[in-house]
């Protein structure tokens, strides 16, 4: 069975993560489970991030927007993370990309 997009997003966000050695898990959303939380939650250099990951031209519901937003005015990172930019992930957590507070929500395309 051949893998979606975003699964393969997922894959690769997974691969820079077990190469940081990062504490990472995928929430159970269901049930008990708080709706709109990102696809990846977790914590590297003791700094807590959520990262949504999307395929395509897909954006984050308004759900996942306002779970993302929680998370960056707590003072963590949250990414929207696609094809195109997948490749920062391990940039951005090790603080060589871009500070968190100036990646936030916004694709990181414009913060090029």
């Amino acid at each position: 069975m051949a893998m979606t997009p975003e699964a393969k997003v997922k894959k690769e966000v997974v691969k820079q993560l077990k190469a940081l050695d990062a504490y990472y898990f995928f929430p159970a959303t269901g049930g008990y489970g708080k709706s709109g939380v990102p696809d990846v939650v977790g914590c590297y250099n003791g700094n807590f991030f959520g990262i949504e990951c999307k395929a395509g031209k897909n954006t984050p519901t308004a759900l996942q927007e306002m779970n993302l937003k929680e998370i960056a005015n707590s003072g963590g990172i949250s990414l929207v993370i696609n094809e195109k930019n997948v490749k920062y992930v391990s940039q951005i957590l090790t603080g060589r990309y871009a500070h968190p507070d100036q990646v936030g929500n916004k694709p990181i395309e414009e913060q090029i």
